[in-house]
């Protein structure tokens, strides 16, 4: 028996990185799961790792930031699977590593759509599913960077964090009278291409980001991945309105 058997979950942001971890993650645990990417093209790479899987997972490529994008999503998932019980709002941008005042309004605008609005959307349309059933469980990944503002000038980002951080706590209050679940998931730096642009950004090594976390290493996205799965089964049917740090004692 996995733990999530029975269980139908869509996991936004989902053709790579951590997403596409939590998307095999779950499948191995018995989900069903949808995939959402940007792009048809990470989409279909992203379906070519989980074929075994077979009609238990389906793949679609919409902009997250639209009403018109998460609206396909969730009709998709529904008319394949007819249910959802988990959703991981993951899909996130990193945005370009530069002081305020040298930073683009354009990027700014760009990193609020997509972490923040696709976020918030993605509750709406999600949690009147949630809501019939009286039970299901949203994940949004935040970070640390939306629990302190560290040296690294990625102030559209680290806004968009603190964002999330506050939207996961007033969705929990919401969803709390219908048994529905909403927390937050917090990483240190994870060994994905966001790192290594925002390394590249900044001029800071792989070496010297590492040895800010008191671990000694930047997190596997499995380890993410986990944490992402304890709060999506019934091991967490207690657990609402948290930001839970996966970061290596970084914040300690």
């Amino acid at each position: 028996m996995g733990k999530l058997d029975g269980k139908v979950a869509i996991i936004t942001g989902g053709s790579g990185g951590i997403g596409l971890v939590t998307a095999k993650l779950f499948l191995a645990e018995g989900a069903k799961v949808t995939i959402v990417g940007s792009r048809q093209a990470t989409v279909d790479a992203a379906m070519a790792q989980v074929a075994e899987y077979g009609d238990s997972v389906i793949g679609i490529p919409a902009d997250t930031a639209t009403v018109e994008g998460v609206q396909s999503y969730v009709k998709a998932t529904l008319d394949r699977f007819g249910t959802i019980d988990i959703l991981f709002n993951n899909a996130g941008i990193e945005g370009k590593v530069a002081p305020i005042v040298d930073a683009e309004v354009e990027d700014f605008d760009r990193v609020m759509a997509i972490n923040v609005r696709g976020t918030w959307l993605g509750l709406k349309y999600v949690l009147p599913v949630l809501y019939a059933k009286k039970s299901g469980s949203v994940i949004n990944m935040s970070s640390i960077g939306g629990l302190t503002a560290g040296p690294m000038p990625v102030s559209p980002y680290v806004t968009s964090k603190f964002a999330i951080t506050g939207m996961t706590r007033i969705a929990a209050v919401e969803s709390a009278p219908y048994q529905v679940r909403v927390n937050s998931v917090h990483p240190s730096p994870v060994e994905t291409r966001m790192m290594r642009s925002l390394e590249s950004g900044s001029g800071a090594s792989h070496e010297q980001v590492a040895t800010g976390i008191p671990l000694g290493r930047y997190a596997d996205p499995k380890d993410v991945a986990a944490l992402v799965l304890f709060l999506a089964s019934d091991d967490s049917t207690f657990v609402t309105g948290s930001n839970y740090r996966v970061d290596g004692g970084m914040l300690s």
